[in-house]
């Protein structure tokens, strides 16, 4: 079994080596012919606009769109989670390309600048039925987006508090006015549909590779034949790589 792992731009190496911790191959992919070599893709942070100018230059949106469409899991974190989304706003001038598959609606750059990067204990049922461990998650968030909306058939996996107005306003921006009592004063960060995974945080910059676990499940029979190697890394899930907190 081989995870394929984007290797335009961005965190790559990092999840290659989250890969590791937990038995699997990753494969670095940078031309179209290479996914033909992997049943899973991620596709990781980084900066979006760049990214998607590689890709096209790489003539990868093609072979992407069809990866996803083939129904093989694919995990996008942070620009990766852009990527994958139907609609994207908050994008530079003309905007980029996306691959799409995912219902949702991303705001590129909700969280604000560079500097404004932070970390934060995200409530993660779901993440820790599945995987056992705590029953929150270290998310670290570079620069990074959120999901406004989502469609009926993608299932939230997490969310993160944030002010009603900076709600309201970006919703505004992305020409929905009205806003629902179930999503007053969060933004979901983390969600799942079908084959697809999207994260808004960094799970390859932390210690804790559950949602490294996760994803190989959604590889079906290729994912569970893992599943003692997931278990003898238990304690390891317990570490914490801590980044600095901005605020």
């Amino acid at each position: 079994m081989a995870v394929g792992v984007l290797a335009l731009q961005g965190s790559f190496n990092e999840h290659i080596a989250a890969l590791r911790r937990i038995g699997v191959k990753g494969v670095e992919i940078r031309k179209p012919e290479q996914l033909q070599n992997v049943d899973a893709l991620i596709i990781p942070g980084g900066e979006s606009t760049t990214m998607a100018k590689l890709a096209e230059y790489h003539n990868l949106f093609p072979a992407l769109k069809e990866f996803v469409k083939m129904g093989k899991p694919v995990w996008g974190t942070c620009a990766g989670l852009i990527f994958l989304a139907n609609k994207a706003i908050g994008q530079k001038e003309g905007g980029q390309e996306l691959i799409g598959g995912l219902d949702c609606t991303v705001h590129r750059n909700f969280f604000g600048s560079q500097i404004q990067s932070f970390e934060a204990e995200l409530p993660v049922p779901e993440l820790a039925a599945k995987e056992g461990g705590h029953e929150s998650f270290r998310g670290v968030f570079i620069r990074a987006p959120a999901i406004l909306e989502a469609g009926p058939e993608v299932e939230v996996l997490a969310d993160y508090p944030v002010p009603a107005k900076k709600l309201t306003d970006s919703k505004f921006a992305a020409g929905n006015q009205q806003e629902t009592t179930e999503s007053k004063g969060k933004v979901i960060v983390a969600v799942r549909q079908g084959n697809l995974l999207g994260t808004a945080f960094h799970p390859e910059l932390t210690a804790d590779t559950r949602w490294h676990s996760y994803f190989l499940k959604m590889m079906g029979k290729s994912g569970q034949q893992n599943g003692s190697k997931e278990e003898d890394l238990s304690d390891n899930q317990q570490l914490r790589t801590d980044l600095p907190i901005f605020q």
